[in-house]
Order: C-alpha cells, then sequence, then structure tokens
C-alpha cells in the first residue's frame, strides 16, 4: 500500500517535469553571435588609420608644408580612395621602427606602410600582406673612414635605429659588436654626422639616399643578411584586411602604380643606372 501512495504521489510531479520539459524545447533558438566585417568597421568610421614614417624620405616624410608625402604615404591614400571612396579619408600616425608592431597590436592602426622588413620573428607577431618593396641591409660610412669592410666595424661603434632589420640582425649575429641606438632614424643619421659613431647600419635605399643627399658619405659594398622583402603589415588574425591588400595591390600592379611612384619619389634619390625592378616588387609578386 506504501508503494502504491507513493507513486501516485510521484506521478503529478513527473507529469510537471515532462512540460517543463517540452516548454523548454519550445524555446526559439537565439541567433549567434555573428563577428563584425573589419572592412565594414573601418567603413563605418569611414577612415583608414596607417602607421607611417615621418622621417625617411623618399618613403615617408612630412614635407615643407606640413604634409604627410612618400612612396608609402601615398600607397595609403589609393588604398583610402578604392576602400572609401576618396583619398582623403586616410588617418596618418607617426610611427618609429619599434613602435610599429605595438601599435598594430594595440588597435591604434590598422595598417602599417612604413618600410617594414618581412623576418620571421616579426612574422610571429603580425600578419605580412604581399611586398611592395625590397631591400637589403648595408652600413654608411664617411668618405675618409678607414672602415672598407664590415669586419672592420667588429671594433668600432655602429650606430643603429631600435626596432630595426639592421638592428635585429646585428644584435642576434653580431652580439659582441658595440651598438648605440636612436629610437628616430633622423636622429641615428645625425649621430652619425656629428661623428659620434662610425657607421650607420639601415636599409640601403635609406642610405643611398642619404648619400647622395649628403656629399661626403659612402655605403659599403657588403650586406647585413640577404635582400628581404618589405610589405604592408596588419594586426595578427586580421586575415579580412590583408587579403584585401593583397588584392588591391595585384591590382594597382596591373596599372604599374609602384613605378610611377618610384618615378615620383624614388627615382632621383638612387644612381641613373639603378633598375627599378631592383627596388619595388609590383604586384606583389615577390622572386626571392
Amino acid at each position: 500500500m506504501k508503494t502504491a501512495k507513493t507513486s501516485l504521489l510521484l506521478l503529478p510531479l513527473l507529469g510537471l517535469a515532462l512540460l517543463a520539459g517540452c516548454n523548454k524545447t519550445e524555446e526559439p533558438a537565439k541567433p549567434a553571435a555573428t563577428s563584425v566585417s573589419y572592412l565594414e568597421k573601418i567603413k563605418a568610421r569611414d577612415k583608414l588609420i596607417v602607421g607611417v614614417f615621418t622621417d625617411k624620405p623618399p618613403f615617408g616624410f612630412v614635407n615643407e608644408a606640413g604634409r604627410y608625402v612618400g612612396f608609402d604615404t601615398d600607397i595609403g591614400r589609393q588604398f583610402a580612395k578604392d576602400l572609401l571612396g576618396d583619398e582623403n579619408k586616410v588617418e596618418f600616425v607617426a610611427v618609429e621602427p619599434a613602435s610599429r608592431i605595438p601599435f598594430l597590436q594595440s588597435d591604434k592602426v590598422d595598417l602599417i606602410l612604413a618600410n617594414m622588413t618581412v623576418t620571421p620573428e616579426r612574422k610571429e607577431a603580425v600578419e605580412f600582406t604581399n611586398p611592395n618593396l625590397k631591400v637589403a641591409v648595408q652600413a654608411l660610412v664617411p668618405q675618409a673612414s678607414t672602415v672598407k669592410n664590415l669586419d672592420d666595424l667588429a671594433t668600432r661603434t655602429t650606430i643603429v635605429t631600435t626596432g630595426t632589420t639592421a638592428d635585429i640582425w646585428l644584435t642576434k649575429n653580431h652580439p659582441d659588436w658595440k651598438l648605440l641606438k636612436f629610437e628616430k632614424n633622423s636622429e641615428s643619421l645625425q649621430a652619425l654626422a656629428n661623428g659620434r659613431g662610425d657607421a650607420y647600419a639601415q636599409d640601403n635605399l635609406v642610405l643611398f639616399s642619404w648619400a647622395k643627399q649628403n656629399p661626403g658619405y659612402r655605403v659599403l659594398t657588403q650586406t647585413l643578411g640577404a635582400e628581404a622583402p618589405i610589405a604592408p603589415a596588419v594586426k595578427k588574425g586580421n586575415i579580412e584586411l590583408r587579403d584585401w591588400v593583397n588584392v588591391e595591390l595585384a591590382k594597382l600592379g596591373e596599372e604599374k602604380f609602384l613605378l610611377k611612384l618610384y618615378d615620383q619619389y624614388v627615382r632621383k634619390e638612387l644612381s641613373d643606372d639603378t633598375k627599378p625592378e631592383s627596388v619595388i616588387v609590383e604586384g606583389g609578386k615577390w622572386q626571392g
């Protein structure tokens, strides 16, 4: 009798549980959260934010009128025009070599167009697009210097700009060399002019330009490491913007856009026998 009574008492509870279960399954499923497209985010903001150099002619610098100009800077304007319909819908943010990656990681900029050489270490921290330039690192010395080759720098002071490929390469491969570091490219060049170091190691395109504009200097023929690509960079994981830039570079390559910028900004900085294809990578097609 006791067992039967207990069973009768449990029946209403079982019925309530079944009803609760039915009600639960009848609740409409909530739509899954969708991630916002990064390109749509830029379009909603109506502005592309690009990190550039301000003291590295002919690639990124500020002219007499206070306007951001240069090879890299004009690429940024073209990107804004093709993405937002107006080349003026771009905000340039001044970066130094060491701040390029942190500015991407902290979302201060959408894109870096500041002569960043592609290296294995940097590829761990950012997404590189296809390249737009190629470069090698060399050293600049005063014309009257007794330094003839890189080995002579082992007992001298070599100036570098913090965070550059030259800084990284020398720190890794010649930890015993004495390096004098500055945050800005302009500070490093001024230090060499003031005799604070025996040589300045930097991307050779910058050195060729400086030597041509400032008689009394020469570039050592040896390179620090192999020729390498330079490419725009976006935040790690931002595949959407990376892929958009790659498509954009391919399209601009069909128009020979980089060659036009080379003729406008770079050609006059280099020797007359320099071939454009030894400097620019049209369409992002790197042949390493």
